[in-house]
């Protein structure tokens, strides 16, 4: 009990006293988990809509594939993106190992087969009444995606706070590409790896408790939403 209070003690300490230190890893854990976030969505909705609606010859294989890549291990896919952007890799001249830049595009990796094949369900569970309408509509690909969105809100919603999920608390993939570099690349989650390893516990567990509250605010605020595209539907 003792060993506990300690921790605790060390915990509350640590939020007191890191300050701008900790203030700077926040803020560069939310950004990045946002801008990969976003990029997930802007990759994966369109993929997701068109894998959930279009049937084509193969549809069964590339959704099997999606199936998979939602599983992917993340260390799996920070190495392989390691050796892509190592210096002497083929695209070792972009020069953006260890920086944020690569770490958002490996959360992308992450982030987008989870919006695609959920995306997907969610347009190919669409009531046959909603697509015979959509299909009747005189109107372009993109005002027929629009509609397609619209009826799956609340679901892409969902799909959304998924991917977040999967990035904000992801460590293996960044902690590759990304190196953990203070005041660079250092966010929550390698940092709570970084204390941890030091035997610092305290700190790790007052670093995990900011991200748990980050996870909950984002998820809060994509639940209020949701229910409000319920209640609209």
């Amino acid at each position: 009990m003792d060993f506990l209070a300690e921790i605790l003690r060390d915990a509350l300490d640590y939020v007191g006293g890191s300050g701008a230190e900790l203030v700077a890893v926040l803020i560069r854990t939310i950004w990045i988990a946002l801008a990969a976030t976003l990029g997930a969505i802007i990759i994966g909705v369109p993929l997701g809509v068109g894998l959930g609606r279009v049937r084509f010859r193969g549809r069964t294989l590339v959704m099997t594939l999606v199936n998979t890549a939602m599983a992917l291990p993340p260390v799996l896919v920070g190495l392989v993106l390691l050796v892509l952007v190592w210096p002497t890799g083929p695209f070792g001249n972009l020069d953006i190992l260890f920086t944020p830049i690569v770490m958002v595009i490996a959360q992308v990796l992450l982030a987008t087969p989870i919006v695609i094949g959920l995306t997907a369900a969610a347009v190919g569970a669409l009531p046959a009444p909603a697509v015979e309408f959509v299909a009747s509509l005189q109107v372009g690909v993109v005002t027929r995606f629009r509609v397609y969105v619209t009826e799956v809100w609340p679901q892409l919603l969902a799909a959304v706070a998924t991917g977040f999920g999967r990035v904000i608390a992801e460590v293996g993939a960044v902690l590759l590409v990304g190196g953990n570099i203070a005041g660079e690349t250092r966010v929550l989650t390698t940092a709570i790896v970084q204390e941890t390893r030091q035997a610092r516990f305290g700190a790790a567990l007052a670093l995990g408790g900011v991200l748990l509250l980050v996870a909950l605010v984002t998820n809060a605020t994509l639940t209020w939403l949701q229910v409000k595209g319920e209640q609209r539907g």
